[in-house]
């Protein structure tokens, strides 16, 4: 009887444990925009599961990393029914105004106006549009929904209508060509697990240069091109990071391939135009040093393939792209070696908001149409700028960081510039 007795005990005991050690019930607390459901589909942790603390953390910063949570933690609370699982939500705010100003490259005052939702109807969805005026008015307008059909899969659709003034390099010298490209983008996005994501996507692309200036153009140089074009595009992203509000801790990587097919080869001036592989890789670095230092590295790797001797090369040195300071489409490449790397400190924060400053180094290297790889390791290429900035974040307003950085460049003909943007540099 005795026997009976214990047994019987051992299996209750061994009952109630394992009711314990289950998930019954999950729950967020904070939530304002955002819709409970939705996070729901999106963790991994579900509900008559067995409890995995491990995955609660995953989960954790899984939801930092949405443009609509600004901040989340969980507590555990033991039930009789098992445990209660609270996510704690801070939301950002996310329809965000954005303002770009420069100097054109025929030096007239540009500017960008826009307007993002990063979490239309409370299921982090993108809706947005731009109008930018660089000598010539351009437009866009943007929708992507991440998690459409399930938490692994989603599209995005953008459409775009650019014209500015862009110098083209020739051997002869520059000259400045007005350059439209009106284009219509797709795109599917799958999240694999939580650290790997990937993009398949096509662009139907009309282009057109056309020679602007009152100098006479270069002989034997295009003064008129067309092209329509259909892109294959296809983009890689592992993403590995801890984030608290303006920290940064772990690695990202984003490998992007596309395919530029000319569809009008044959058109007048496309000698100058061809079909060319573009292939561009960015690792980022980021590390936490102690309670208000971070430390932010990127390299970036990039090369086209079939195009190397056109002077309409599809990488540029550009002041809000790889090198601060420098200026405004200074250069164009067919391939590119670019090093940024930054310490960020929070000189001040208090609520809400926070002062960084930052100190940099931008460095890079390109090979210019015609030349070889070598170009970019024997200096003959190189670009060099150190630099002082400034950050004003509002931690509550998804990408609010309001940047300014002043570059100085080292070496014969190196410029100075300051360059201002909204978001971090990287």
């Amino acid at each position: 009887m005795k026997k009976i007795l214990v047994l019987f005990f051992l299996t209750f005991s061994f009952i109630l444990s394992a009711q314990e050690n289950n998930v019954s019930n999950i729950t967020f607390d904070g939530l304002k925009r955002t819709k409970g459901s939705f996070l729901k589909r999106l963790i991994k942790t579900k509900e008559s599961a067995v409890l995995d603390t491990l995955k609660v953390r995953k989960d954790v910063e899984r939801l930092k990393r949405l443009p609509g949570i600004a901040n989340a933690s969980y507590t555990l609370e033991k039930t009789p029914d098992g445990t209660v699982i609270v996510y704690k939500v801070e939301e950002n705010f996310t329809l965000i105004p954005g303002l770009r100003i420069a100097t054109a490259n025929d030096g007239s005052f540009a500017y960008r106006v826009s307007a993002f939702e990063f979490n239309l109807f409370g299921n982090n969805q993108l809706l947005g549009a731009f109008y930018e005026k660089n000598v010539f008015n351009s437009y866009g307008a943007f929708w992507e929904h991440p998690f459409l059909f399930s938490d692994k899969l989603g599209i995005g659709l953008n459409y775009q209508d650019v014209t500015t003034q862009e110098p083209v390099f020739f051997e002869e010298g520059d000259k400045n060509y007005r350059f439209n490209s009106r284009n219509i983008e797709a795109n599917v996005l799958f999240s694999f697990d939580f650290n790997n994501e990937a993009e398949l996507g096509a662009i139907l692309v009309k282009e057109n240069y056309s020679f602007v200036g009152d100098e006479p153009p270069l002989p034997n140089r295009p003064l008129d091109l067309n092209a329509d074009k259909l892109i294959y595009r296809a983009a890689y992203r592992y993403v590995d990071l801890d984030i608290e509000y303006q920290y940064f801790d772990g690695i990202q990587s984003e490998f992007t391939g596309q395919y530029i097919q000319l569809l009008d080869g044959d058109a007048p001036g496309n000698e100058f135009l061809k079909s060319f592989v573009s292939l561009r890789n960015d690792f980022i670095y980021y590390k936490k040093i102690g309670k208000g230092g971070n430390w932010a590295n990127r390299l970036r790797l990039a090369a086209a393939i079939g195009n190397e001797d056109s002077p309409f090369a599809p990488f540029t040195l550009d002041n809000q792209l790889n090198i601060r300071g420098v200026g405004n489409t200074v250069d164009r490449g067919t391939a590119a070696i670019v090093l940024n790397t930054e310490y960020r400190h929070t000189l001040y924060e208090k609520g809400w908001f926070v002062v960084q400053g930052n100190a940099f180094v931008d460095a890079g290297a390109w090979r210019k149409p015609g030349g070889d790889f070598s170009q970019l390791f024997n200096g003959s290429a190189t670009r060099l700028y150190p630099g002082l900035g400034i950050r004003f974040i509002h931690k509550r307003i998804f990408n609010a960081v309001f940047r300014l950085d002043y570059g100085f460049g080292i070496g014969d003909d190196a410029t100075n510039g300051i360059v201002f943007g909204i978001g971090q540099y990287f």
